[in-house]
């Protein structure tokens, strides 16, 4: 930073509720200026937009958050403000899952091999196994920011992320059961209709509740990063689904095939629905450093 802009950036950081300790000093070489500072999550979004208004670039600044070891706050002392919610923190997990990076579709590719064998073999341990290592929860998370955030481009990558992964899980495992068929080493004519999981291809309002209930939890863990935790819950509305529609399909069994995509369809629907409205609760409820922080975001990076 150049001293010309120096004492404007700190005076308007300094007015900021939730800003601590900002510090200046020389930069040695080329005669510009460090300028650092703490801040509670809270105040993350107004400090951004304090350096979009003073034109600083976004590769000349970095905002990081560090977990701090020390005595919890005293009786009567509100915590609210180091836990606050910090739209751009948000807004960063958001873009970096919204692509269908290899590590994705590799567990998706994974996961479909887990969950067509927990079909085929009526095991819902190993449908259990499928969810904990499918990463839907992610770009599912990604698109609901997107939508809040008016992020549009980001929102149909991210969505697109997700439709690709659940593709993924029902190709695999098509292909999977029709090589073991072919090998002989299940039955080509097996009823998967009579099977324990059959429900995985009947919807009703257990469906309807279930997914509704798992939208929420996913945008509150991908918020507080408990996403590893959660986002085998959350799976139960998606790849169980995708990998009995795969199955079914190499079975020729084509109705039960339409009822689980019927079961994914809806399922993704209200994740999406209820994730992002509960995101758009948070955001407008949570505490803020100035109320005068806009809904719009054209300040964080694309």
């Amino acid at each position: 930073m150049v001293d010309a802009s120096k004492d404007e950036m700190v005076r308007s950081l300094d007015g900021i509720e939730g800003v601590r300790r900002v510090a200046v000093v020389p930069e040695a070489c080329d005669g510009e200026w460090i300028v650092s500072a703490d801040l509670s999550p809270a105040a993350a979004d107004e400090v951004l937009k304090v350096f979009h208004e003073h034109r600083i670039p976004h590769d000349d600044y970095v905002i990081l958050r560090q977990e701090v070891i020390a005595p919890g706050p005293g009786p009567g002392i509100s915590s609210s403000a180091e836990d606050g919610f910090a739209w751009v923190e948000i807004v960063g997990e958001a873009r970096a899952h919204a692509r269908p990076v290899a590590r994705y579709v590799m567990l998706m590719m994974v996961a479909g091999v887990i969950a067509g064998l927990g079909v085929i073999t009526d095991n819902t341990i190993l449908i259990v196994g499928a969810m904990a290592v499918s990463p839907d929860l992610l770009p599912l998370c990604a698109t609901s920011v997107g939508l809040v955030g008016r992020r549009y481009f980001l929102a149909r990558r991210a969505f697109g992320t997700l439709v690709i992964g659940m593709g993924l899980v029902t190709i695999v495992a098509l292909i999977m059961t029709l090589a073991l068929a072919t090998v002989g080493l299940i039955d080509r004519g097996m009823n998967i209709e009579f099977f324990d999981l059959r429900g995985l291809a009947n919807a009703d309002y257990s469906t309807v509740l279930i997914a509704a209930a798992a939208g929420i939890a996913a945008i509150l863990s991908f918020e507080t990063r408990a996403a590893n935790a959660v986002g085998v819950a959350i799976s139960v509305t998606t790849v169980p689904a995708s990998g009995f529609m795969g199955v079914a399909l190499a079975l020729g069994d084509l109705d039960q095939a339409l009822g689980a995509l019927v079961v994914l369809a809806i399922n993704l629907t209200l994740l999406v629905t209820t994730g992002t409205i509960t995101l758009l609760l948070q955001r407008h409820f949570a505490p803020r450093s100035h109320s005068r922080t806009e809904a719009k975001d054209e300040y964080l990076p694309e």
